[in-house]
């Protein structure tokens, strides 16, 4: 069972409730956003401690700007890369992965143009 999804869905609620209020986040993405994103690529345990550092950072101490959540991801073996069904149709790219200068380690980017959210890739 995915228990990100346990903690996905109180914050799709309030991402959904705060579009009626004005916006107030300091950072890009926002303390809602970068929540949900730490809770699709990084275990719930990390999610949680990253997410409540990020919205303690989110006051008038700090000074904002973009931060693009951490996240770990180790690349799957090149024989699980080839995928037939892959292949034969338009391959929809959720978030792009940049590197971070510690191995294994990579800042996860937003994809504007796509339409679906997929499957987290690592737990």
């Amino acid at each position: 069972m995915n228990f990100s999804r346990f903690y996905l869905i109180p914050i799709s609620g309030y991402q959904y409730l705060s579009k009626m209020l004005p916006s107030s986040c300091r950072y890009y993405p926002s303390c809602s956003e970068y929540a949900k994103w730490q809770f699709l690529f990084n275990p719930p345990h990390k999610a949680i401690l990253y997410s409540t550092l990020r919205i303690g950072r989110c006051n008038q101490l700090f000074l904002g700007g973009i931060d693009y959540p951490l996240v770990s991801y180790k690349p799957p073996k090149r024989l699980q890369l080839i995928d037939i069904k892959r292949f034969c149709g338009k391959m929809i790219i959720v978030y792009w992965l940049v590197p971070h200068t510690q191995n294994n380690r990579f800042y996860a980017i937003k994809d504007f143009d796509a339409t679906t959210i997929t499957a987290p890739l690592a737990s």
